[in-house]
């Protein structure tokens, strides 16, 4: 066969670059068109379905869900500082933020609207400001709100996240005994979420008894999820990657040593939607939303959620939740998995965790339709036979006497314009009693273990001998592709390297160094991780079963220096765990004004020397070898603890640039210095960059230039 009438893709794209060159046409050049949102289809479908009360509601609705949607954050408050934190919110930055819309808006300031606390997330902590991402990321009055922003989501103080995406980790209710599963995890915000519950008493807990497992289908989206969970720095953490739908059982140990089926008490089923609740967020749905999505979709969610209600133990809760306005994706699938398992699962009334919040309760009654919202179906026996295959009989309301033993109106149904948010469903779910085709039996699991799925690659092909993909089989192919995973390397019994950091650090024998880990398989070990015992049981017993991407928090890092004996340094990351077992010895309190000190240093090649110092930290130098230690600096609202490093002559802190402008606003530095006005710098930058032109030009040019000035 030839290539006859088939054309280079990549080709054609070059000729098409060299065309518009050659005709001065540039797409990049010409203006944003602004998506038009309407869609016919879409207005039909939810008149049909009445979401709204009266006709006033439903011109409202429609009115808001063409709005942008405002931004939304919550402040970490598991953490020590967060309380200090929040008050500079609600004082310092609240100023800068009326003063910046006043500004961008040409209103008085006694005229801006102030930022709303969310009433139903816990202990006031989020806020949803009156303001677009658009605004604050391209408005330069707002840039110090931007970069406030920015900088603490990357230090883990807060989370920039839609208002309504933080309901199902709240009504979700997680304690930190909990084992949590959260099935569909990525980009994961809600994940943090959940990892923040889980470390919700460190009073109690240094190492909370439970942990969260979060998975996802999408490998490259699951190092999105390692990203986004990493700035919590949870040794309580395991992430996947899975069809969540087939998600397979797992083998923990029981305390008597014996193996068992993992079963989870908390698991979160956030599905793949539609997504028509976030029109306000993503304005190309409306080019593209029609009702195929939902009639593809509901299949996946019913699978997912069925999977989920498996795993989950007797008494456990389970929360469902949709980004999407649909019935067909939301109480369609829970009336599904309800009348599958008569009795089996029982919907819950969380609203008591979300006060303050106006929903709707969930629907009885809804209609099917063809794609075209053209024909309207209220029974299975309407749909023409053609379209058999696509809208099935369990898509339909039950009967009326039916319907009444569901509690469908338990569910929690959120429109955009009760609290000006996107749109949103959820459902909460208790397992009652154990389903008839459930595993419990680990015996089978584990006779298993040891079959893995041989796939030829062309490495192995190479080395002459096929490699055997550690996560077992999967349904499909293409899952087997992506990265390839380091190894999990935990601690033997009298490890060398441990006996040297328990003596150095004044390690407690209660951090159990069995849980100690390494990534790769060397004698020396260059980064050292640290992961809870459960973590570490599912690791070891469920490596053959499933691809794990992450786990561990890094504790250690190799940091060889000619003046220090010890190999090792603590690492900041990790320093929320190891802190919590290391006795005083390689401990330096210091005051404020010495903090402030060694965080203004920002060249590692030149330390501030100790003799800058107090003359009490001195003193306290003095009585450190020279390595890495702990500076810690307490005060009336909070404690610090940041890793140092004691030189021969000097004291430094190992803290990045985002950790450092955190720690300088909780101190009440102004951290502008740190700052970059972006809107200045590209100034600067085609400043100069017209200077070089100007400098460039000929001598002829420059006269031409100068004398059309005169005229002009």
């Amino acid at each position: 066969m030839g290539r006859k009438n088939k054309q280079n893709p990549f080709a054609a794209k070059k000729r098409q670059k060299k065309e518009q060159a050659a005709s001065g046409s540039d797409r990049r050049t010409e203006p944003y068109e602004e998506i038009k949102r309407d869609n016919e289809k879409f207005e039909k479908y939810y008149c049909l379905q009445n979401i709204c009360l009266d006709s006033k509601e439903w011109q409202q609705f429609l009115i808001t869900i063409r709005e942008n949607l405002p931004s939304a954050f919550r402040v970490t408050g598991f953490k020590d500082e967060a309380k200090a934190l929040l008050n500079i919110i609600k004082t310092e930055l609240f100023a800068e933020y009326i003063r910046g819309v006043a500004e961008l808006r040409g209103i008085p300031a006694d005229n801006v609207e102030h930022p709303l606390c969310l009433p139903w997330y816990p202990d006031g902590l989020a806020y949803q400001l009156h303001l677009t991402r658009k605004d604050i990321r391209r408005s330069e009055p707002l840039y110090r709100l931007h970069n406030f922003l920015i900088n603490e989501t990357n230090a883990g103080a807060i989370s920039r996240q839609e208002a309504v995406s933080m309901i199902p980790p709240i009504v979700l209710d997680v304690k930190p005994t909990d084992k949590v599963l959260d099935m569909c995890a990525a980009p994961g915000s809600k994940t943090a979420q959940l990892i923040e519950a889980l470390h919700s008493e460190p009073e109690k807990y240094r190492i909370p008894p439970g942990f969260v497992l979060a998975n996802d289908v999408d490998n490259n989206r699951c190092y999105m999820l390692v990203h986004q969970a990493k700035r919590l720095n949870s040794p309580c953490f395991l992430v996947t990657n899975h069809d969540s739908a087939y998600f397979p059982n797992l083998v923990k140990t029981e305390t008597n040593g014996t193996k068992s089926v993992m079963k989870f008490n908390k698991i979160l089923c956030d599905v793949p939607c539609s997504g028509d609740g976030t029109l306000r967020k993503n304005p190309d749905i409306w080019l593209k939303w029609n009702l195929a999505q939902a009639y593809n979709l509901h299949g996946i969610q019913y699978r997912i959620i069925r999977r989920g209600a498996e795993m989950l133990e007797i008494g456990g809760r389970l929360v469902y939740s949709t980004c999407s306005l649909n019935p067909i994706e939301n109480e369609a699938v829970i009336q599904r998995i309800i009348t599958d398992y008569e009795g089996g699962l029982e919907i819950v009334d969380a609203l008591h965790l979300l006060p303050g919040l106006k929903c709707m309760p969930g629907m009885t009654e809804w209609k099917l339709a063809s794609k075209d919202v053209d024909e309207v179906y209220s029974k299975f026996e309407e749909v023409p036979e053609k379209y058999h295959t696509i809208i099935r009989p369990s898509m339909f309301p039950l009967p009326k006497a039916q319907m009444e033993n569901l509690g469908l109106e338990k569910c929690i149904r959120i429109l955009p314009h009760f609290q000006d948010t996107g749109g949103f469903f959820v459902a909460v779910l208790c397992k009652k009693r154990q389903f008839p085709h459930e595993i419990n039996d680990s015996k089978s699991l584990l006779s298993k273990k040891t079959e893995v799925e041989v796939v030829k690659t062309p490495e192995n092909i190479q080395g002459g001998e096929e490699k055997s993909i550690p996560w077992g089989p999967q349904r499909k192919r293409r899952r087997l592709h992506g990265y390839k995973e380091d190894p999990y390397v935990f601690f033997e019994e009298n490890d060398h390297d441990w006996k040297e950091m328990q003596e150095f650090f004044d390690l407690d024998s209660s951090l159990n160094y069995r849980c100690l880990l390494t990534r790769c398989v060397t004698e020396k070990k260059k980064n050292v991780y640290y992961c809870s015992e459960l973590i570490r049981d599912l690791v070891l017993l469920n490596e053959d079963s499933i691809k794990i991407i992450n786990t561990g928090v890094k504790a250690f890092a190799r940091c060889e220096n000619r003046h220090t004996d010890h190999p090792f340094r603590l690492a900041q990351e990790g320093l929320q765990t190891t802190n919590a077992f290391m006795g005083p010895k390689r401990r330096v309190e210091i005051d404020k004004d010495d903090l402030i000190l060694l965080l203004k240093c920002t060249d590692p090649t030149k330390p501030p020397s100790t003799t800058l110092l107090k003359e009490s930290t001195q003193e306290r130098c003095k009585e450190l070898s020279v390595g890495s230690c702990i500076i810690k600096y307490t005060d009336k609202r909070f404690t610090l603890n940041v890793v140092g490093w004691r030189g021969t002559s000097s004291l430094r802190a190992y803290v990045d640039k985002n950790e450092t402008m955190h720690i300088m606003r909780l101190l009440g530095v102004d951290p502008s210095e740190f700052e970059i006005n972006k809107y200045e710098k590209a100034r600067e930058e085609a400043l100069k960059t017209a200077e070089k032109t100007l400098n460039e030009l000929p001598a002829n040019d420059m006269k031409c230039s100068e004398d059309e000035a005169e005229n002009n």
